[in-house]
């Protein structure tokens, strides 16, 4: 793998790091009591840190959200690591009866609602229900979901599988008592490369990456994990960001 490309996660780090320290300090500044709270520490960073980076993110994968999410989603969706409430514009109106965010980072929830709310999704409404859960909480989930369960038509999650705790257990506890039977998962991830030079690079760089981004992974191979999904796309060649699409459908 060329050096250029094995370092160019080196500028994204940088920015990352600069952009969320500084705010994160001013707010432990003015309570102290946050240093005995790491969790909310890393989470006021990765806060400001998508402040950053989310916008370009989201711009990065539109054409791939265009077809996957606005074509499909449909029902009752559930937004897995919702973070600022981008997916929220892929949704066609019409087909999409309500939008549950699983976001659990509260530091985010304000921006998201302002999001959904310009989309015409409102929790007075019942059109809008934000989850300060992380998707490993299965039974948090299902117990702010009416019955009969499982009550979700269509799940999605985009750039989140990367992050989340015990990635295998929580797919298949999703799509097992979250997800009805003929509903949908729509999948947007990076994942684990297949070229072994990229693979080491990927490795390499993980811990640092999971420090600055909350947990994000680049080695992880969540493609595999869901394999059953079919119509998948991607990039080839040397990205330490590469990336799968696809849609499964229960039986």
């Amino acid at each position: 793998m060329r050096l250029d490309a094995a370092f160019g996660v080196v500028t994204d780090l940088r920015l990352g790091f600069v952009g969320g320290l500084w705010p994160t300090i001013i707010a432990i500044w003015h309570v102290p009591s946050l240093l005995f709270q790491p969790l909310e520490i890393s989470r006021i960073f990765m806060s400001h840190v998508w402040d950053l980076y989310g916008d370009s993110a989201d711009e990065a994968g539109r054409a791939v959200k265009n077809g996957l999410i606005t074509p499909h989603a449909y029902g009752v969706v559930l937004d897995l690591g919702a973070g600022h409430g981008h997916t929220i514009n892929y949704l066609d109106h019409s087909r999409v009866t309500k939008y549950v965010a699983v976001e659990p980072n509260v530091h985010m929830h304000a921006k998201l609602r302002r999001t959904a709310s310009a989309a015409g999704y409102n929790e007075d409404a019942g059109t809008l229900l934000i989850l300060p859960c992380g998707a490993e909480n299965i039974s948090t989930i299902l117990s702010y979901l009416p019955a009969p369960h499982p009550p979700v038509d269509t799940l999605i999650s985009v750039l989140t599988l990367c992050s989340i705790p015990s990635p295998q257990s929580t797919i298949s506890s999703l799509v097992t008592e979250v997800l009805k039977p003929g509903g949908q998962m729509l999948f947007y991830e990076h994942v684990l490369s297949e070229r072994e030079d990229v693979v080491w690079w990927q490795r390499f760089w993980t811990p640092l990456w999971g420090i600055v981004f909350d947990g994000c992974r680049l080695d992880r191979p969540s493609h595999r994990w869901i394999e059953d999904v079919g119509g998948w796309e991607g990039e080839t060649g040397e990205c330490l960001f590469w990336h799968r699409v696809g849609r499964l459908v229960k039986a």
